[in-house]
């Protein structure tokens, strides 16, 4: 919505894209229309950044948290009955409880120079609201945090006379499509595609009908979510009657390795999302500017849309903050500007009025870029986790056949005996032989394949080596093509739709495949029925193509045409020419219908010769090796067995050439001739033993674990099981090898070097080790059983928590709603035999304590994403020490950190508080802790550390904050004397010439091994683990017996005399100063100042 304000002025927009002609220069026969292009908020907006870089506001959390809001602070009147618990931390309620601290945070944004604000409805969907309880006021919440933000444009518009927006902000919902809550379920997911569309809708509607300029679909990290927002859009703009507004479409990139956290590259999100047709598209959150350079970058070179920047103020500080100041970030930001990546700049968590001021400053001078006007215009563009790019002279594209239960007997089998595992090898398979595309198909009578093709792409999409491609999804029920784009990502490809039941169905099915943002394969197949001669197969494809062009402007780099490729040496006659008139047809749709693809099912075309693979396959070779030349794109075929042209065995290739052009009526007769005097074993070619078998069995595991191969991990577990001298214990597999390959794959994780999907992965491979080896921990404790129940013991065997190792809560901490990196925590604890009772998300303290008497807990895990987290693990360390609990707190999560553990949470808690970097880390820790042996050098290990973390940070504040003398006497503390016992005496004590012998053993040696500048490291740290140090272990015990000869020549010899006083005295407080009664002198005031 576009008031009166901004229509006075308003260009005519008749230059770059969208604006008027240039966009048509994209290719002489198609146009993409940006979505919302005749609007005037699209007009103004591209006039706008033709001249200049635009501004969009910065973080809304950031402050918020500034108003140190509470409980009934975010209730308001309104809410204080409403029957959830706890609603602080639903900042999108604040709309409607706190609306003038929402205006007022939109105006100071303006005020700083911002073109346009995002509404407050980051988590303004029914799927997030659920957690509050409100889903209810869904619609509510978005109506009117968009009057908000357009009140406050609107003002500040009329008092600078700057035309300002408002962007509609639909964040990603706290649940994802490609990635499964579930290590054990990887097929699993908590919501459904239907269900965020409808989600969706209700949340754009109501900020359309608020006041919004823009829809922003943000903070994308699973692009199957966006692509849910992208296709509710569409419905609402066509079929709803909404006026259409400009989307912009932003992902974040989670870390270095330049991935969503879905695991898409930036250019698959560019490609996945771009059918949509973005005025704007980009990158926010996560990352500080100088770490989104080279993706913004990136992402720059891509896209012909505009370009919109808002990182975070840095990356997070080890206590969630973020430390980039304004004049920092806008000078990373200004770099962008002349390097000419981007069109609107912004800022993202962190960000304040004062860096957006900065960053308007810095930015007003430079040139926008410019969007590219013929950028890929003649490539098919697809996607998986990565791009691929079909240009109009690249390499043919084998789409891999083997995931069709109508053509692989294997493949049928073993989805029917539900065998997905095995399933998902063939598909690895066929990538490893080169398939480029993979072709999945479901259509069997006695399968549903609505339910089974979801489930196999569900299961891929947690396979990263298979995922990276794009897929074909292939059907002849559209139903079941529905239900795999539903659950895709990335850009595929839909095999098939035709002409078969009339334009108007086709046009129908067709529009649906568009708004999902796939290519679509089409048929040479119409109302009466398929075509076999050139002719008709030329007259089908143009007829088709023209609809298409003329009805939907379907992109036609999108247009697939499968001619049909159709069986040759039948016997039949009439059949002689049907790899000549496929070929023929390729050549008129190439120079006839611009931008169009050619593809067909390869395999089709030998079917006459089923049983010979050596025949099959020499045939498919021949075959391609015209066809392309021809202009056959792309083909369904099995790409690890298509022998090289030149290598056919002469007689077989004459043979295949005779065949396919039909050049000898006693072709086919040959050929059977031919195939009868030969045979190729039915085993085929033996493959080659890996190389990585022939490692040692420990260093399999590794492997395995780390490439998440499970096939072979079952057989190498048992063989190191059997290593009784190295491993006398199962449990010392998982100790040992196992942990060992996890550990490679959390630092490789850490590192950037290893994606989400791949950890799960690795996960599933641990845990199919850990289930082989729990049978053999049963029998071993069986034997335990028995041998206290001899000994005694049997009250402590009936208790059923006496076969794990230990039980630890895990819990997201309240306000937070994150919880993946807590379930891969959950499972490798699970799979190294402890009981793990998890609290799932927006965990409260209270629960959290209770779970820990309940389960009679050994360990408690802590766990959050998002940076009020931190504050919250604070305050439940506060709680654990105030309610007497006595067990080890664990912290993790991607904004927790050492320092911030060692500072702000560890001093709030007497028990021990440790920082666990990742999954595989915990397994150690926890083991630790919950041994005698090792437990106290861990402890003392981390104090150590912890207390160096302490130093060295308030060593490091360079502008300390100090209260106020009214501040700090009205924090002074209360204590309670009741319970304080009267000591032994009162007054002063002496000792003189105290035992030397019985000091001794009270020697803390740790301070002489550090002036020796001889520090261990755990669990060799203190003393006397000190000597087994591999580093300095030799050299510490070699001073320490030189200390003890010292040291018993000042025994034998009273070289030193020992004395010592102490004194106890009755005392109190009087205002800021202490008073001290002392029988002898009186009493004495000390001051303090």
């Amino acid at each position: 919505m576009v008031h009166d304000k901004l229509e006075n002025g308003r260009p005519n927009g008749d230059g770059g894209i969208n604006g008027g002609g240039n966009l048509a220069k994209m290719s002489p026969y198609y146009a993409p229309k940006f979505l919302g292009a005749d609007s005037p908020q699209f007009k103004l907006l591209h006039a706008a950044m033709q001249e200049r870089i635009l501004i969009i506001d910065g973080a809304m959390g950031t402050m918020i948290q500034r108003h140190d809001l509470h409980e009934a602070d975010f209730r308001g009147a309104e809410f204080v009955e409403h029957k959830a618990k706890n609603l602080k931390g639903n900042n999108d309620l604040l709309s409607i409880t706190q609306p003038e601290i929402i205006y007022g945070i939109h105006r100071e944004y303006l005020l700083a120079g911002a073109d346009i604000v995002e509404t407050n409805t980051f988590s303004g969907t029914t799927i997030a609201q659920a957690d509050y309880e409100m889903q209810d006021l869904v619609y509510r919440l978005n109506f009117e945090s968009a009057r908000l933000a357009r009140r406050a444009c609107d003002d500040v518009a009329r008092e600078t006379g700057i035309p300002r927006f408002v962007a509609g902000a639909v964040g990603p919902t706290n649940r994802t499509l490609s990635i499964s809550p579930s290590v054990e379920r990887p097929e699993f997911r908590n919501v459904t595609f239907d269900e965020l569309v409808t989600a969706y809708t209700e949340q754009i509607k109501a900020l359309l009908d608020g006041g919004s300029d823009i829809i922003l679909v943000e903070t994308i990290f699973d692009t199957a979510n966006a692509r849910a927002a992208l296709y509710a859009i569409q419905v609402i703009f066509e079929e709803d009657a909404y006026p259409a507004v400009p989307v912009f479409i932003s992902g974040t990139i989670v870390d270095k390795s330049g991935r969503t956290l879905s695991g898409q590259t930036g250019e698959a999100f560019v490609i996945s999302v771009g059918h949509a047709n973005p005025m704007c598209i980009g990158l926010n959150c996560a990352l500080g500017a100088p770490e989104m350079r080279p993706f913004i970058e990136n992402i720059s070179r891509v896209t012909p849309a505009y370009v919109i920047c808002y990182p975070n103020a840095g990356l997070p500080n080890a206590f969630g903050g973020y430390d980039e100041t304004p004049k920092s970030m806008a000078t990373d930001i200004a770099a962008f500007a002349e390097a000419g990546l981007v069109n609107i700049v912004g800022g993202c968590c962190g960000s304040t009025p004062d860096h957006i001021r900065a960053i308007a400053n810095a930015v007003k001078d430079k040139t926008p870029r410019r969007p590219s006007t013929d950028l890929f215009h003649d490539h098919l563009m697809l996607s998986g986790l990565e791009p691929m790019r079909v240009g109009p002279n690249g390499l043919f594209i084998n789409i891999g056949e083997r995931c069709n239960v109508a053509g692989s007997r294997r493949f049928l089998k073993l989805i029917k005996d539900n065998k997905f595992e095995e399933a998902l090898d063939v598909a690895l398979k066929q990538v490893e032989s080169g398939a480029q595309v993979l072709d999945i198909n479901m259509d069997e009578g006695m399968l549903d394949g609505k339910s089974v093709m979801p489930k196999f792409l569900n299961l891929i999409s947690g396979e990263p080596d298979i995922a990276k491609v794009p897929l074909c999804i292939d059907s002849s029920n559209f139903e079941v093509i529905l239900a795999g784009l539903k659950c895709t990502q990335g850009k595929p490809i839909v095999n098939s739709i035709s002409l078969k039941e009339g334009e108007k169905d086709f046009l129908h099915k067709a529009r649906i495949i568009q708004r999902f943002g796939a290519a679509v394969i089409i048929m040479a197949f119409d109302e009466l029925g398929q075509a076999a001669e050139t002719e008709r197969k030329v007259e089908i494809c143009t007829r088709a193509y023209n609809l298409l062009r003329e009805h939907l402007n379907f992109n036609p780099e999108d247009i697939i045409f499968d001619p049909n490729i159709l069986t040759i040496a039948t016997g039949m006659e009439e059949h002689a020419n049907y790899g000549r008139y496929f070929i023929e047809t390729c050549r008129i749709i190439k120079a006839t219908l611009p931008g169009a693809r050619i593809s067909g099912g390869v395999s089709n075309l030998s079917f006459s010769f089923r049983g010979n693979d050596v025949v099959r396959e020499a045939i498919h070779s021949v075959f391609l090796y015209h066809a392309i030349k021809a202009g056959m794109d792309m083909g369904i075929v099995n790409a690890g067995a298509l022998p090289i042209y030149d290598d056919i065995e002469p007689k077989l290739l004459k043979l295949c050439e005779d065949l396919l052009w039909n050049r000898d009526p006693e072709a086919t007769e040959k050929m059977l001739l031919y195939a009868q005097g030969m045979s190729k074993s039915a085993g085929g070619k033996e493959e080659e033993k890996e190389a990585w078998r022939s490692l040692p069995v420990q260093q399999r595991l590794e492997h395995a674990l780390i490439k998440g191969i499970d096939e072979y991990v079952t057989t190498d577990t048992e063989l190191c099981r059997q290593l009784t001298d190295l491993y006398p214990r199962p449990l010392n597999v998982i100790e040992g090898p196992l942990m060992k390959g996890m550990g490679v794959v959390g630092d490789l994780f850490g590192a950037g070097k290893m994606f989400l999907p791949q950890v799960i992965k690795s996960a599933r491979v641990m845990k199919k080790a850990v289930a082989h080896l729990i049978p053999f921990m049963e029998e071993e404790r069986e034997r335990d059983i028995q041998k206290r129940l001899a000994e005694g013991g049997l009250a402590e065997v009936q208790d059923p928590n006496s076969f794990y190792q230990g039980t630890i809560v895990l819990a997201t901490v309240k306000g937070d709603v994150h919880d993946i990196g807590k379930n891969i925590v959950g499972v490798v604890l699970g799979c190294n035999n402890f009981k793990v009772v998890d609290l799932g998300v927006m965990t409260s303290i209270e629960k959290i304590v209770e779970a820990c008497i309940r389960e009679k807990a050994d360990i408690v895990g802590m766990s959050g994403l998002i940076t009020p987290s931190l504050e919250e693990m604070v305050h439940n360390a506060n709680e654990f020490q105030r309610l007497g609990m006595r067990i080890p707190i664990l912290i993790g999560g991607a904004t927790t950190s050492k320092t911030h553990t060692a500072v702000k949470i560890a001093p709030k808690y007497s028990c021990p508080v440790i920082y666990v970097p990742d999954a595989s880390k915990s397994v150690v820790v926890c083991s630790s802790l919950l041994d005698e042996k090792q437990r106290e050098d861990l402890i003392l290990d981390v104090q150590d550390e912890y207390e160096d973390l302490r130093e060295e940070h308030y060593e490091s504040i360079a502008e300390r904050k100090f209260w106020t003398l009214e501040q700090a006497r009205a924090r002074a503390p209360n204590f309670a004397f009741d319970e304080i016992r009267r000591p032994n005496f009162v007054g002063v004590k002496g000792f003189r010439d105290y035992p030397l012998e019985s000091l001794v053993s009270l020697i803390d040696w740790k301070p002489f091994f550090d002036l020796w500048g001889l520090r261990g490291k755990y669990p060799n740290k203190s003393f006397p683990n000190i000597f087994k140090d591999a580093d300095i272990g030799q050299e510490a015990e070699k001073v320490y017996k030189e200390a003890q000869v010292v040291l018993q020549k000042i025994l034998s010899k009273k070289l030193l005399q020992a004395t010592g006083v102490l004194g106890i005295f009755p005392c109190n407080s009087r205002g800021d100063d202490i008073i001290i009664y002392d029988s002898t002198r009186g009493m004495i005031k000390f001051l303090f100042i």
